[in-house]
This record gives structure tokens, sequence and C-alpha cells, in this order.
């Protein structure tokens, strides 16, 4: 396993734990977890749903306490100062948990009552204006759209300024244009020294992402800078072209040296990790019939694929037991 440095030469990691381990029951969900986060990254945790990702980074924040493991979180040890390092992260789930029977206001004064928030009516209005929410200021949450929704719930788990904001797949479910505006806010706010860490299995979240952690089921299998990962693991990939798509993965799916086929859009990418091999098989459908092959870089996806292929499930024993996330 390889671990991103940190950000600048000689700072101190905002987080640093060692030998994270979580029990369910009888089921290890965390398995000897380690991870150092520099501050003002983005860093995503990438895997399969119930691979352990956000009950890794709630213990990471001492906002679960670990079963075995050190560390230390914003400078404090997440097990014995897990208080400290909670009223200086900032966290935004899933699903829209504020209240829809309140207005974007009454949400954003109600959070900062609950921070104890010194001259709480002036940072509300700083919050409302920072997020382009100052002109709905009076509609009531549960009118919003999804867009609208996810800035509020932003607005809302940053009034207090934390220092680390921990996001729970935070673009599921809203449009494109939505999910460029909250991404460049995230960016801004990472650009400003906040660190961001982002639980995630959709890849256009993960490409947003300066480091990448890939978990499955409660095991770390790689961890880097995003543009590293591909070399780090090792694969090739060829783009192939034409008319009968669904022949040509056929034809490759058995072929020496193609460990991956998938298709995105109107081409293939097949994946390998012996290039000689792989080349060869793709590069003899050259030019026939129409099909045309040539090489690509490998993306964040198939690494993600090529990964998750060799994981076993931990829960696969038991498909009746509730997989924490």
């Amino acid at each position: 396993m390889t671990s991103a440095g940190p950000e600048g030469a000689g700072a101190p990691p905002v987080i640093d734990v060692r030998n994270l381990t979580k029990r369910f029951g009888d089921k290890l969900v965390v398995d000897g977890f380690d991870m150092s986060v520099p501050r003002g990254a983005i860093y995503g945790f990438l895997g399969p749903n119930g691979s352990g990702k956000t009950t890794t980074i709630r213990m990471m924040c001492g906002l679960l306490t670990p079963d075995g493991g050190t560390g230390k979180c914003l400078g404090y040890d997440i097990v014995r100062q897990a208080s400290e390092i909670k009223a200086r992260v900032g966290y935004m789930t899933q699903r829209f948990s504020l209240y829809e029977d309140l207005s974007i206001r009454e949400n954003l004064d109600f959070m900062a009552r609950m921070y104890r928030m010194p001259k709480r009516r002036q940072r509300v209005t700083l919050a409302l204006e920072d997020l382009g929410l100052a002109d709905r200021a009076k509609q009531l949450a549960g009118t919003l759209s999804g867009g609208w929704k996810q800035r509020l719930a932003l607005a809302a788990c940053m009034i207090h300024d934390p220092e680390l904001l921990l996001l729970d797949e935070p673009t599921a479910g809203v449009d494109p244009k939505a999910r460029r505006d909250f991404w460049r806010e995230i960016r801004s706010l990472a650009d400003n020294g906040v660190t961001v860490l982002v639980s995630t299995h959709y890849m256009d979240e993960a490409v947003q992402c300066d480091h990448i952690a890939y978990i499955a089921y409660g095991r770390k299998l790689i961890d880097g800078a995003s543009r590293e990962i591909p070399s780090i693991v090792g694969l090739s990939t060829f783009e192939i072209s034409g008319p009968d798509l669904r022949a040509l993965e056929e034809a490759l799916e058995d072929a020496p040296g193609v460990e991956q086929v998938a298709r995105f859009g109107s081409v293939l990418h097949a994946s390998g990790t012996d290039k000689a091999q792989l080349a060869a098989a793709v590069k003899a459908l050259d030019g026939q019939d129409g099909v045309h092959v040539s090489e690509r870089s490998t993306g964040l996806e198939e690494a993600f694929i090529h990964l998750m292929t060799g994981a076993s499930d931990n829960y696969a024993a038991d498909p009746s037991r509730k997989v924490p996330s």
C-alpha cells in the first residue's frame, strides 16, 4: 500500500491514524486501516456499498470509537479527545437531514444556536450570502430542489467554520450543473485550508478529489494522489470502437492479456497488466469491419474495477445481515 504525503514540505498531517479496526457483531468491518491526510486536501474514499468507507471516516474523525488502533485528528487523540474533534468538524450526510418545515434562514439559525455561535444573526446572514442563498432565505427547506437542498446542507455544516469537512456521497441525485457548482464551492474551501473527506462510489465525485483511497470490505487496497493511481495499479488500457460493440466485447473477454472489458458510451475499454499480451489481443481486431483501436490513459474507473475483482466480501456468508456503510 502507498500513502500520499502531506501538502507542503514539512506540514504535519491533519489526520494520522494507524491500525484502526471495527467490528459489528462477529464481522470485522474495518481491518487494520492506516491513513495520513494532508491539510487542505480533498481526499476521496472510493469503494462499493458496504465496504466500510463511512465507518472508517467516522472513526478517523472521532465520531465513532474504534475497537482497536490509534491516531490523531486535528491534533487531538481520536479516542480520548473525541469531543474536541467533533466541535471542529462539519458533517454533510447523504440524505437531507435539516428541517423541511423551517425556512433556509431558520435552519441555519438553528444550527448556529446548536454551535453557540457568537454574533449568530450576522453569521447566518454571511452564510446565506456566501452560498447564494440570500434571495431564498424565507423559502421552506422542504420546497427546495435537490441542488438547493445540497447547498443549504453545505451552508449548515460550515456555519461554525470547521477545519475538517466530511461529505457522504454529496452529489447523489443532483443535476450536472448543481454538481459542478457544488464542487466549485468545495474546491474554494480546500484552497482556504479546509480538509475535505469524501465517501463515494460515484466516479464523477471521485475524479474531483486530489487523493483517492480504494476500500473494499474493510480493507484499504491502495491510496495515493489521484493522478498516480492508474500507474500504481499497473494497468494498461486500449479504446476500441466499431459497429458491433457487443460482438467485440465477446471476442475480447477471453483473449490473452485482457483482464477486463467495459463499455463507455460508444466505445469499449480493454485493460490488463500485461501490456504486450493486451496490445496483441486488441490490435488483432484493428481495421476489421470498421474497428478502430487506440491506446489511452487508464482511468480511475478501470483501476477501481480491477481492484474490486480480487476483493472478497466479508458479509457474503450472511447476505441477510445489514452491512454498515
